[in-house]
């Protein structure tokens, strides 16, 4: 065949290349036939409707884990503006959004754009303002299919960027979303941008995860160098790769989809004309965003399809397109300053430029997978701290030694701004090789737990120069120590023995060691004088957090409650003697007193303990959990053996319910007795329980003791406070 000229002849090649890529199950359909048709559109028509067209016929060249929704655009126009299925748009008094789409021609790919929206818009209410820039297809009678948007019919052609701002002055939301026509939005697009805006003040702009119609990743946000050149960050690339699915600050998002507070909008008086007619004016917002105080960020879970170069093409040297070019310039020019001083050269720096992380610590997070905050205590605290590392506006990355992406969980890490690295295609051997690439950028390295944290510590002290902190949880060899004593198990003292080993090796290579708990502080600092041991807060409560749980009340409190999740050796032990050798006495004065036994994986031996007036519950969540704190005049905390502070003990503290507990639940918490009774025989056990259920003023006073002991000892203040001791 002949082989076409100029651009047309990149795309000849691009279209033979996509076919070779391709998965050979899916050359059957792409057959010759549909060959024969793209080499009669490279002759005949432009490069940028090839384009398009080999965009939307092309198989993709991986399989996507995230199927793309899209309505087929025609190749032809129907013959009458009848033929076209009327769209009929929800109406609402009071605006979100105001959807602002500027459209010159292209009525096939404008009337699928507001299919989409209809189709995957969801709950948030919305206003469509098309601001048709005198159209000469059936875009000039689009109100007629389309009943309920707005269309904003330009007497003069005003070119693209006047025309936004022409109709954004008629928008009526509280924020204007400008979204091209070229795009179709995906399933759930809208709310996680309007989110991020409603729950984080300093955020002025956030955009959209724009892929092409093949599947392939257009940007996850933008990168402006020194120079003032940019790079769409993550082209071509898979779009389900953790590093594209993070909330992140990024330099700019391109218009295609993007999201602005009206008020700010309005105060940085809209697109610059300097950059008229296009090009560069999104970019150039986003520094005028962040030059009035606000973040620009990117939102992953918005995924908008766009059909790129549609409208102007790719040609940078002819029709609107060589804007592009000029207008680069006067972006340069304008942000010139800011350009030197805050951004790198070209290319370079790029694992910093692509989250405008230059100016913040980098921290890696290794746990066993991703924290399960509501059916563990290890889990929840593990959550708590990726928060507190977040606030402290570091660089936070996660690593799960299983890889796997647990929901959840994952998604709402990394819409905390975490990058998360697990999924498919995760393994060890490919964090190895994230380390090898990035270990230069990392300042500290958090891990957690010994049996994870001695596959990691000697790799990331050899490759990166970070400081490391070793926080086990608790000491595992003491408590399978006192597992032995408690069940006679010579097997288990052998286990300790190999537990100690291991601990201790990862006491003496970290930098910095975290414990919960003062008695485990004391232990350690007996084994390594001069060593950092730090006692952090195992949970950490926010003034805003105590007070909204309000004053602890007697009203409504008629049940007893135990929790703890039922894979941790010790819970199930704890309840067993709890139910052999104190229930009974408790039962013979309080006969009918409901009992909740709450926690995640029961095992069938503790589902059995369940009876007229034992309710076992298995997983709840915590808003669940709440109310069953919120009716429990009494926690019961029978453990035995077990090691450093116990969430369950922390957790009650908070909430303000009286518990009776043993020495080993009480410790690592000092004066912590003044709050709870504690004791190990069950004749006083059980007396403390019918104490709390017949005392109304000695409830209240412990329960007002219990907030206090919280508010001194378990804050995010408290637990900032001894982080930044080792972390400057």
């Amino acid at each position: 065949c002949v082989v076409p000229m100029g651009s047309k002849r990149r795309l000849f090649v691009k279209l033979v290349y996509k076919v070779l890529r391709s998965p050979r199950q899916a050359w059957s359909k792409f057959s010759i036939d549909n060959l024969k048709k793209f080499m009669h559109y490279l002759r005949t028509e432009d490069a940028a409707s090839v384009e398009a067209r080999i965009s939307l016929h092309m198989p993709s060249s991986f399989a996507d884990s995230t199927p793309r929704e899209l309505f087929p655009v025609e190749e032809e126009p129907r013959e009458s503006f009848e033929d076209y299925e009327a769209i009929d748009f929800p109406q609402f008094d009071e605006v979100a959004v105001s959807i602002v789409i500027p459209v010159y021609n292209q009525f096939s790919f404008t009337y699928n754009c507001l299919r989409s929206i209809r189709k995957n818009t969801g709950d948030v209410s919305y206003e469509i303002l098309v601001a048709d820039d005198c159209s000469k297809d059936f875009t000039s009678d689009l109100e007629k299919i389309a009943p309920g948007i707005t269309v904003i019919h330009n007497e003069e052609n005003l070119g693209f960027l006047r025309n936004c701002n022409h109709a954004a002055s008629k928008a009526r939301g509280k924020y204007i979303l400008f979204l091209n026509n070229d795009t179709q939005v995906q399933p759930g697009w809208l709310e996680p941008l309007v989110k991020l805006l409603e729950e984080h003040a300093d955020i002025g702009m956030t955009g959209s995860k724009l892929v092409y119609p093949d599947g392939h990743l257009q940007e996850a946000g933008g990168i402006y160098w020194k120079d003032g050149s940019a790079w769409n960050y993550g082209h071509a690339g898979n779009p389900d790769e953790p590093e594209f699915n993070y909330v992140k600050d990024v330099d700019y998002i391109s218009g295609a989809s993007i999201l602005i507070r009206a008020d700010l909008w309005e105060k940085l008086g809209g697109f610059d004309e300097r950059f008229v007619p296009a090009y560069c004016e999104d970019s150039d917002l986003a520094f005028a965003v962040r030059d009035a105080g606000y973040r620009v960020v990117y939102q992953p879970k918005s995924v908008v399809v766009h059909f790129e170069g549609v409208s102007n093409g790719r040609d940078v040297k002819q029709g609107i397109k060589k804007y592009q070019v000029e207008n680069q310039k006067k972006l340069y020019e304008k942000w010139k300053e800011v350009l030197e001083k805050e951004h790198f050269p070209n290319g370079e720096e790029v694992f910093l430029a692509r989250d405008r992380s230059r100016f913040k610590k980098t921290i890696v997070v290794v746990d066993h997978y991703v924290p399960h905050y509501d059916t563990d205590a290890g889990g929840r605290c593990t959550f708590e701290y990726l928060k507190l590392f977040v606030e402290l506006s570091m660089h936070v990355v996660f690593v799960g030694d299983n890889y796997a992406a647990h929901q959840p969980y994952t998604d709402e890490l990394r819409q905390m701004g975490v990058d998360v690295l697990v999924g498919e295609g995760w393994t060890m051997q490919k964090f190895r090789k994230w380390v090898d690439d990035y270990g230069k950028y990392v300042d500290y390295v958090y891990l957690n737990r010994p049996h994870i944290s001695v596959k990691y510590i000697d790799m990331l002290k050899e490759k990166t120069k970070a400081k490391i902190f070793y926080f086990g949880h608790d000491l595992h060899f003491i408590r399978e120590r006192r597992q032995a004593e408690i069940e006679n198990r010579p097997e288990l003292l052998e286990s300790a023995q190999k537990w100690e080993k291991i601990e201790t090796g990862l006491f003496s290579k970290a930098d910095v060691v975290h414990v919960v708990g003062a008695y485990e502080q004391e232990v350690l600092q007996g084994m390594f004088p001069g060593k950092p041991i730090r006692n952090i807060p195992l949970y950490l409560y926010s003034s805003e957090e105590l007070d909204a749980m309000g004053e602890p009340s007697l009203e409504g409190r008629d049940t007893m409650i135990f929790v703890g999740g039922f894979n941790h050796q010790p819970n199930q032990d704890a309840i067993f003697w709890f139910m052999e050798e104190i229930y009974p006495r408790i039962m013979a004065e309080h006969p009918g007193l409901v009992f909740y036994i709450v926690g995640s994986r029961p095992t069938e031996k503790i589902k059995a303990l369940a009876k007229d007036n034992v309710i076992v519950t298995g997983y709840v969540s915590d808003e669940e959990l709440a109310r069953l704190y919120s009716r429990a005049r009494v926690n019961v905390i029978p453990l035995r053996y077990g090691a450093g502070v116990k969430g369950k003990v922390v957790e009650t503290l908070a909430f303000g319910v009286p518990a009776v507990t043993t020495p080993i639940g009480a410790e690592g918490l000092p004066g912590v007795e003044n709050c709870l009774e504690v004791t190990e025989t069950p004749e006083e056990y059980a007396a403390h329980v019918l104490r709390y259920l017949r005392d109304d003023a000695w409830w209240k006073d412990c329960a007002e003791k219990e907030r206090q002991y919280i508010r001194e000892h378990f804050t995010i203040n408290r637990a900032k406070e001894i982080l930044l001791k080792d972390m400057k």
